[in-house]
């Protein structure tokens, strides 16, 4: 892929679109998707896609400077103009389904993953309402567009100007035929977990592992996996992931950030009761059992059998 616009869309906000070099059609992407971004020093970051997932000759996403990171600093510091860059097919964690009407919540750069969404809302017909949550107003990437789109409007909550968004009330007051979509800081997604109801839909995107409680249940134990299409058996010690045994038994899996929030290593389970601790499956995908992460989650019974 090439860079084929590099804009400062704020001060500390840089979009970047990338087209084929060639000029073919891209793969489809739905609202929600992402991309990994394979740096040059070996690296891979994910970023959301956040442009209009009808376009099929260009990803976007936006960047924001985070001082020490490695692909902030690279699309900051060093990207340029024409630059050929390596990136996986869009991945989508974040399904964005049909409604009547939605809530979306953002917090700064979090707004990447659902202004495609908004824009999806808005060409069907869908009443819509954003609240954005950001330092300030020069501060927010896309604001002035979003307040353009049709059939919903966008409550600004600017920190240097006192606007604090009350999660607890904008949740009470939702009604439960509403799907709220939020992606942000974890500390405003967690106050979105924590203020939900239990018949709340919510859906957030985690760019960071997410919280996950106390366990006392299941430890850190040896369990067995059976690679079904390699035809052979691992042992996965405690303290080792099942992608670092499977990787040393010489069978190849996918990954990218190994910390449980891309997707990139979700396994289809055959047998077995996984022991889920990813950030990407539902708590409905979680009891169901048919897949799982395989860079952080384990196992509940002895043994597993995976697809592999």
């Amino acid at each position: 892929m090439r860079v084929h616009r590099l804009d400062r869309i704020t001060p500390q906000v840089r979009l970047v679109e990338l087209r084929d070099p060639d000029g073919r059609g891209l793969p489809p992407a739905e609202p929600g998707a992402h991309i990994d971004l394979h740096l040059p020093d070996g690296a891979v970051r994910s970023y959301s896609l956040c442009g209009d997932p009808a376009d099929r000759q260009a990803y976007r996403i936006a960047v924001l400077n985070v001082p020490g990171g490695r692909g902030s600093g690279f699309v900051h510091g060093e990207l340029a103009l024409g630059a050929d860059l390596t990136i996986s097919p869009p991945r989508n964690n974040f399904h964005f389904d049909d409604a009547a009407r939605y809530l979306f919540v953002a917090g700064g750069i979090g707004i990447t993953p659902l202004l495609p969404m908004i824009r999806r809302a808005v060409n069907k017909g869908a009443d819509w309402v954003l609240h954005y949550c950001v330092r300030s107003a020069a501060a927010a990437p896309f604001l002035d567009d979003l307040r353009a789109l049709p059939h919903g409007h966008v409550d600004l909550h600017a920190a240097d100007e006192g606007q604090r968004l009350a999660v607890d009330e904008l949740m009470a007051s939702t009604p439960v035929d509403v799907p709220i979509y939020c992606c942000g800081p974890q500390r405003l997604m967690e106050a979105v977990a924590a203020a939900a109801r239990p018949d709340q839909d919510v859906r957030f995107e985690w760019f960071t592992p997410r919280p996950e409680p106390a366990r006392q249940d299941f430890a850190d134990n040896s369990f067995d996996v059976v690679c079904a299409r390699s035809g052979i058996t691992v042992t996965v010690p405690a303290g080792t992931s099942i992608l670092d045994a499977l990787y040393a038994a010489g069978v190849e899996i996918d990954s990218s950030c190994e910390q449980g929030v891309c997707g990139t290593c979700e396994t289809t389970v055959l047998e077995g009761e996984p022991d889920h601790r990813d950030s990407v499956l539902s708590d409905a995908e979680r009891a169901a059992g048919k897949t799982m992460m395989l860079c952080v989650s384990r196992a509940r019974s002895t043994r597993l059998v995976l697809d592999v």
